[in-house]
């Protein structure tokens, strides 16, 4: 009994943190026959997810986050399907990716397993969506360009971007170019930069995904453990298939929470 809260695949949970702290994750659809593209979730399918969190939590509520309305046209099912509900279930704009919208599904969780009610763990979900960056280290770009996720300007650059290895920023929901770097090494010793620069010697909590780069990604977590203030924390996952599909092979997402309430809390 107790609010419910409802993620879509392409946050990134890992299993055993989903199930810990019983979040629901809706799948994305990749349409394996039509060159491996995706499709977002429609409102039939989401107004039956929130319909049976909601029977699960006795009606207290859900709390759903779901990817950028700029990424996916979820968001907009999911605002549709919400207005069935009778202010019921609380669909959030995260303007954001990855393990940021998951880390806001984690906090809003934990707050609902002590009890809290709906505007509690909305507040706390949007408290931490607020104090997270993510960013986007890419080997190519065909997918994004081809997706048309990647915002006007670059892909304006995209073009030139191509001998590059470039890192991409979300910023109010798009992709944005972070910086651009020649090499791997490099492009994590960037990306480790500026996650310490927001970081400001406070404690993090960075998760990092990656698209069937394991061994890339688990040597950016141990830089980012060995130069992050004592408190922080470090977790790897794979990329899911449905966002893994745009970014192509080798790709690295990093999401970092900033906010000392969280990382005290957050799953080592």
């Amino acid at each position: 009994m107790g609010v419910r809260i409802v993620v879509d695949s392409s946050a990134g949970l890992p299993d055993d943190i989903a199930r810990q702290l019983d979040i629901a994750v809706a799948p994305l659809h990749v349409m394996e026959d039509d060159g491996g593209s995706t499709s977002g979730l429609s409102a039939i399918e989401l107004a039956a997810v929130y319909a049976r969190q909601l029977e699960r939590g006795g009606d207290a509520g859900v709390v759903a986050l779901h990817l950028s309305k700029n990424l996916s046209s979820t968001w907009s099912a999911a605002v549709s399907a919400s207005a069935v509900f009778d202010n019921t279930v609380r669909v959030l704009d995260t303007d954001t990716a990855g393990m940021a919208v998951g880390a806001a599904a984690m906090a809003a969780a934990s707050l609902a397993r002590e009890g809290a009610d709906l505007d509690a763990c909305a507040a706390v979900a949007e408290e931490t969506l607020a104090s997270s960056e993510t960013w986007l280290y890419l080997s190519q770009l065909d997918g994004l360009r081809k997706s048309g996720r990647l915002s006007t300007g670059t892909a304006v650059l995209s073009a030139a971007l191509l001998a590059t290895k470039p890192i991409l920023h979300v910023r109010g929901g798009k992709l944005e170019l972070a910086g651009k770097t020649r090499t791997q090494t490099k492009a994590f010793i960037k990306l480790t930069e500026l996650v310490q620069e927001r970081a400001a010697g406070e404690p993090v909590f960075a998760a990092i995904q990656h698209a069937d780069a394991e061994n890339a990604a688990q040597s950016l977590a141990d830089t980012l453990k060995a130069v992050l203030p004592e408190g922080s924390r470090v977790i790897v996952a794979p990329l899911v298939d449905a966002v893994a599909v745009h970014t192509g092979p080798g790709a690295i997402g990093l999401s970092a929470v900033f906010s000392s309430g969280f990382v005290e809390n957050a799953p080592a």
